[in-house]
């Protein structure tokens, strides 16, 4: 594959494609996103630009992309009045001959010689193919614009959005901000512009970048009182959205300035909704203030954990709070568990919302904090489990139980930028290093009752398997210090575990000599 070829060669790549070929290039991006934490090459950058894509996903594939944090990969021009971009967004099923008609239209035209004049070609087109679908487009497009809430079904975009004309070019990342302000560039058009729109954007590529190198002026009178003002003017004049009379078009001419005015202050209250969609680095900012002030309820689990640790009935944390769940000391740590429950909650649906900055999910601060609160109280999760029944209903914790923040905090630990030094430690960590080792401890009691219970000479073999695995996996833990010492108290489920072993070995020793040749008196030798 000519992509495989080009790793560890550059160090970024760029797709690009127009009208059909941009979805194929979307496709393309969203390929290699997904291959790339496979492929053993340093990490490059990936870029796909399209002009005039259809759209490609509903709203499940705009949340997924934002959850993996691709939206910023994605660079979606669209000009002015295109009707391609918009064509997905409205019910075309009934116009099924028409849309070929167009796309042939499109295919002609591009094939054609690249330097024709595109004013007037759609003329060639029959008026009642350019009118339907323009209306079509046009009613169903207005209904979108001013829904409130997202359909399922229905065609999303994703990722960042410059829409382009004669005036300059804005951006727009908001997706129900990009769907409105299709509408009102599209109110603007006409069903000829509309479909002329399509083939020029290699003249607005170029018109912006000359563009792009001239200042922008103001008269006196109309200079914004703030920074902010300026910024929306520049966007609605580049937008050609403003409230002044346009300049000579040769696509359209918007005889009512009623209409225009109407449109700018629409155009206007929408760019002002994108503003305050999209604070990342605010919203952060105020997240670390609220991250300050839940140290206390994870503060009162440690002293919780500290206390059960130093306790005379040498239980341990995991089990005092699975056998003690009733007490009043319990509660007030169960309610701590789900108030730091619900703000780690929050946290991951302001992440998969694009309410954080790209790199949220990289940043050393947050990746600690969930470290730590995912060892910490991950345990209590997976006791409450236990202790209410909930794995004699649903499975085991780790397969049907376990929430899904966990997972996620899981893959920010793995895909640190900075792994951990190989240290060896010299005492106990202050809590277990893997957060599900108890629910671990719970399965592998569970394979010795079925042990000890079972006929099926098979089904004992392959459960003896599972639990010599474990038991490795548990003296590895041990031997690397990897485990809080209440794992090792004299009454904790996995030391309670670790005696019912042996004694199932040494009574079974005798029977079966050939299952266990390192077993002598009870110990294993070498």
């Amino acid at each position: 594959m000519q992509i495989a070829a080009l790793m560890g060669k550059v160090k970024s790549i760029v797709i690009t494609g127009q009208s059909i070929g941009g979805t194929t290039a979307s496709l393309s991006a969203l390929w290699l996103l997904c291959h790339l934490p496979s492929m053993s090459s340093p990490m490059f950058t990936v870029l796909c630009i399209t002009f005039g894509s259809p759209l490609l996903g509903n709203e499940a594939l705009r949340r997924s992309i934002l959850r993996q944090r691709w939206g910023g990969n994605f660079c979606h021009v669209v000009s002015k009045h295109d009707i391609m971009p918009r064509l997905l967004l409205a019910d075309i099923a009934n116009h099924y001959s028409k849309i070929q008609t167009l796309l042939h239209f499109w295919h002609w035209c591009m094939a054609s010689d690249p330097h024709v004049i595109v004013t007037g070609l759609s003329s060639q087109l029959p008026a009642d193919v350019k009118d339907t679908i323009f209306q079509c487009v046009s009613k169903d497009l207005e209904l979108l614009a001013q829904a409130e809430e997202p359909s399922e079904s229905l065609f999303r975009p994703f990722g960042s959005y410059v829409f382009c004309c004669q005036e300059g070019a804005i951006c727009v990342e908001n997706a129900a901000s990009v769907i409105k302000m299709m509408y009102l560039m599209l109110k603007t058009g006409s069903p000829s512009c509309s479909i002329e729109d399509h083939l020029k954007y290699g003249g607005y590529v170029a018109l912006v970048c000359k563009q792009f190198l001239k200042a922008r002026n103001f008269d006196d009178e109309d200079l914004p009182d703030s920074s902010y003002e300026a910024g929306v003017a520049l966007a609605l004049q580049s937008s050609d959205l403003n409230d002044k009379e346009p300049v000579e078009d040769f696509c359209f001419s918007i005889q009512n300035s009623n209409l225009r005015k109407e449109v700018a202050f629409m155009a206007k209250n929408c760019l002002q909704m994108a503003k305050n969609d999209h604070k990342p680095n605010l919203t952060a900012a105020t997240l670390a203030i609220r991250l300050s002030k839940i140290v206390p309820f994870r503060a009162e689990i440690e002293w919780y954990k500290a206390c059960c640790d130093e306790a005379d009935d040498q239980l341990g944390y995991y089990d005092s709070f699975k056998l003690k769940g009733g007490s009043r000391r319990e509660a007030r740590v169960n309610l701590n568990r789900h108030k730091l429950a619900g703000f780690w909650n929050s946290v991951i649906l302001m992440l998969e919302n694009n309410k954080l900055p790209h790199d949220f999910d990289r940043r050393g601060k947050w990746i600690n904090a969930s470290q730590f609160y995912k060892l910490l109280v991950e345990p209590l999760d997976i006791a409450d489990y236990y202790r209410t029944g909930m794995h004699l209903k649903q499975g085991h914790y780790i397969e049907h139980g376990r929430e899904r923040r966990y997972e996620i905090f899981d893959k920010w630990w793995r895909d640190r930028s900075v792994p951990e030094e190989e240290t060896k430690r010299s005492k106990f960590a202050s809590a277990t290093q893997d957060s599900c080792f108890w629910a671990r401890v719970e399965e592998a009691r569970e394979w010795l009752d079925n042990v000890r219970s079972g006929s099926d000479v098979r089904k004992r073999h392959v459960l003896w398997q599972k639990i010599d695995m474990f038991e490795k996996y548990a003296s590895k833990l041990i031997h690397n210090k990897e485990i809080s010492k209440d794992v090792l108290a004299k009454n904790s489920s996995f030391s309670r575990w670790m005696e019912d072993l042996k004694e199932l070995k040494s009574q079974k020793v005798q029977k079966f000599p050939l299952w266990f040749p390192d077993f002598v008196d009870g110990e294993v030798v070498p």
